[in-house]
């Protein structure tokens, strides 16, 4: 497995910014205003971004629910991975895009906290991948009709376990979005 430091490149993975997954999502918009400064920001300092999107039963491919958001549009050169798993790295090329990048960070934003983000945030964290979490620039639905917490929680719980993540040769840690860096600064050696 490759590490985070065989790859020093960073990219902003958007997650499932699509019609169907942010229809309800708590704070839609200031999350989408959010994810469209980062995506400019990255543009702007040649950071690669890489969208992905989820196709279920509820979300049939090319579908209207299926596609990225109005406010969002991927640039002809940007990837596009399709999943059918919440960790978008698990049956797609997305392994393959970020290694052929050099790639070995991920700036993870996008839908829904609770399923997709996270567990691509576990997948590439286990996968080898630094990985910080943009804290304004996730959202979820509310799924509290079947015994979540309010989406405020779920985000917040999410934002506050993140930031404690750590593995040899790995950090998880979780910003905001005027404090994205996309430059990798060298990590210390382990002791």
């Amino acid at each position: 497995m490759s590490r985070a430091t065989d790859r020093p490149g960073t990219v902003l993975l958007v997650i499932d910014a699509q019609n169907g997954v942010l229809a309800n999502a708590d704070q839609r918009d200031h999350v989408v205003a959010n994810i469209a400064t980062l995506v400019e920001r990255a543009r702007g300092e040649a950071v690669p971004v890489v969208w992905v999107q989820h196709s279920s039963d509820a979300l049939p491919m090319d579908t209207a629910v299926w596609q990225i958001v109005p406010e969002l549009e991927p640039a002809s050169s940007e990837a596009v991975i399709r999943k059918e798993y919440g960790d978008s790295f698990e049956a797609t090329d997305l392994e393959q895009v970020l290694e052929e990048a050099g790639i070995g960070h991920l700036v993870v934003v996008g839908a829904q906290t609770d399923a997709c983000v996270r567990s691509t945030l576990h997948g590439g964290f286990t996968r080898g991948y630094d990985a910080t979490l943009v804290s304004d620039a996730h959202t979820t639905e509310d799924l509290t009709e079947w015994g979540a917490p309010p989406p405020a929680e779920v985000i917040a719980h999410t934002n506050l376990y993140w930031s404690f993540q750590t593995a040899p040769g790995r950090t998880g840690k979780v910003v905001t979005t005027a404090d994205v860096e996309f430059t990798r600064k060298p990590s210390s050696p382990a002791s």
